[in-house]
């Protein structure tokens, strides 16, 4: 199977836990090798065909920190070619105006630099007003909320999983 680069940012430790739980869905780190954007450089990137990047939306949907201070770096890779799925996690009921606008953000600049945009997800089962990570009535990747549905993440990630495989064509 092909090697996928998951490369994630996290403030409290929900995205990496996240990040963990879709490694070991994937196989585990044959398959998937965890990437912390902190830690990355923009050449990190050049070696995977296929991408998941992972990033909490914080505050008023706003990048994480690490993601925020990596987003210039962006413009420096050459997406071309690459498969991008995303996931983030985000509070739907605290922030209905913005929720998971931190991956609706990544996306469109990664799909700018050349990135295929994989994993879409269904906006049935949550419960808000507005995202820049929705696009023709889906989000741009799964959408997690520990706060309110922590009770569904893993049942998530299994589906968005398979669905991943299947787009990645693994």
């Amino acid at each position: 199977m092909a090697n996928i680069g998951l490369f994630f940012g996290t403030q409290t430790g929900n995205t990496q836990t996240e990040a963990e739980t879709i490694q070991k869905e994937f196989g585990g780190e044959d398959v998937v090798t965890l990437n912390d954007i902190s830690q990355a450089e923009p050449n990190d990137f050049k070696d995977y065909s296929y991408i998941i990047i992972g990033c909490p939306t914080w505050n008023i949907g706003e990048l994480q920190s690490d993601w925020e201070d990596f987003y210039d770096e962006l413009d420096n890779i050459d997406f071309s070619g690459k498969k991008v799925a995303y996931f983030g996690a985000g509070d739907q009921v605290g922030y209905p105006d913005s929720f998971q606008d931190a991956i609706g953000i990544l996306s469109e600049k990664i799909s700018e630099k050349g990135g295929e945009t994989v994993g879409y997800w269904s906006i049935d089962g949550y419960e808000f007003s507005e995202s820049k990570a929705v696009r023709d009535g889906k989000f741009v990747g799964l959408a997690l909320d520990e706060d309110n549905q922590s009770d569904l993440t893993n049942e998530r990630i299994k589906a968005w999983v398979v669905q991943l495989k299947q787009e990645f064509g693994l």
